[in-house]
């Protein structure tokens, strides 16, 4: 009888620890665009061993937090104009087509989920007293959510994962580059995109997605005093 090669579960928790912190570390800007992770310092820092570190860097890799470098290791993704327009270029190909099967195969659950989304959005203050210019951890959250819920109709786990892991990435760079707008009408963009999907008007809705996302990526690599929320 051969023994299991799977991880033992004090690895798998260790791992996943190791990996909660790295991701909060870096969504925070604890590390600076290009900065180095050197696997032998974050051993050291959390008390595990090398094998738990490199398991939750490749997890944080995974995501689009970090890129692995040949014979250079691990850092926090540079910041260049480049990169988000690719991300930026992906989500507006991909994420409009992805509602507009929502729209067409979502039942009432999902009818009802997007309104609470949408409604916990426009009840949650983007920013708080003494955190200056950046949205707030409860705004982010909401923010995704409503997104992601109202693709969730198209009932594709696939397609959703590439969600998640555009959203992510699109999400460093907002956290990086995040400046208030008044100009912007960010909470009339939602409810139109809620809107619009309620109705199940696919088009109009595949429409404002994609003109939200254009300007969330103007935004992002353009001229920096522009809002960069979706």
């Amino acid at each position: 009888m051969t023994a299991s090669t799977s991880p033992s579960p004090g690895k798998q928790m260790l791992s996943e620890q190791v990996y909660a912190h790295l991701r909060d570390a870096i969504m925070r800007g604890d590390y600076a665009p290009g900065d180095a992770l050197k696997p032998q310092d974050l051993a050291k820092q959390q008390g595990v061993s090398l094998a738990v570190v490199r398991e939750a860097l490749v997890r944080v890799v995974g995501e689009g937090l970090a890129d692995r470098l040949p014979n250079r290791g691990f850092a926090v993704p540079s910041f260049s104009d480049r990169r988000w327009q690719e991300i930026a270029e992906a989500r507006r190909t991909i994420e409009p087509v992805v509602l507009r099967m929502s729209v067409e195969r979502g039942d009432v659950d999902w009818e009802a989920r997007v309104r609470a989304a949408h409604h916990r959005l426009a009840r949650t203050p983007p920013y708080l007293p003494g955190q200056g210019e950046y949205y707030s951890e409860a705004w982010s959250e909401a923010h995704r959510v409503f997104h992601r819920t109202l693709l969730e109709g198209c009932g594709n786990p696939v397609l959703l994962e590439t969600f998640d892991r555009m959203w992510t990435a699109s999400e460093l760079a907002r956290r990086w580059s995040a400046r208030r707008d008044p100009g912007r009408d960010g909470v009339g963009e939602h409810r139109r995109l809620e809107e619009a999907a309620l109705a199940r008007d696919a088009d109009t809705a595949a429409e404002v997605l994609t003109l939200h996302l254009g300007q969330t990526a103007a935004a992002l690599t353009g001229d920096p005093c522009r809002d960069a929320t979706e």
